[in-house]
């Protein structure tokens, strides 16, 4: 259903080495780095067939958070998903709610926000 997913930052530079390192535990490699024609850079990290984007703002704003958004990436363990948020507050992350664990209805979450707040949740789904 989705092709990408694209969040705001107010610095490229550490959103790069944020995503580089916590994007690397699911298998992905480093982005494609594009400036576009007003100037604005870009990152394009694509997996698995997804393509996950952190950008300047287009419009030359300040990025913000989305109040209520979250975006989930897809772990295959549950050791996957607890390596994925332990990289990313060893870089800069914030880990937020319950730690990472199994929930009621058997999908093991975890959250935490990047170093502009953007909510990120791991997701790991055990087959049944």
């Amino acid at each position: 259903m989705l092709n990408h997913i694209m969040i705001g930052t107010n610095d490229i530079d550490r959103s790069q080495k944020f995503y580089d390192a916590v994007l690397a535990v699911l298998g992905a490699g480093a982005p494609v780095r594009n400036t576009n024609e007003t100037g604005q850079e870009r990152l394009f990290y694509r997996h698995d067939g997804s393509t996950f984007s952190v950008s300047e703002p287009i419009d030359g704003a300040a990025a913000t958070i989305g109040n209520g958004s979250t975006v989930g990436f897809r772990c295959t363990s549950a050791e996957q998903l607890q390596q994925f948020h332990d990289v990313a507050v060893a870089h800069g992350g914030t880990s937020i709610e319950t730690p990472p664990s199994a929930r009621s209805n058997g999908m093991w979450l975890a959250y935490f926000r990047d170093p502009d707040g953007n909510k990120i949740c791991g997701v790991y789904r055990p087959a049944t």
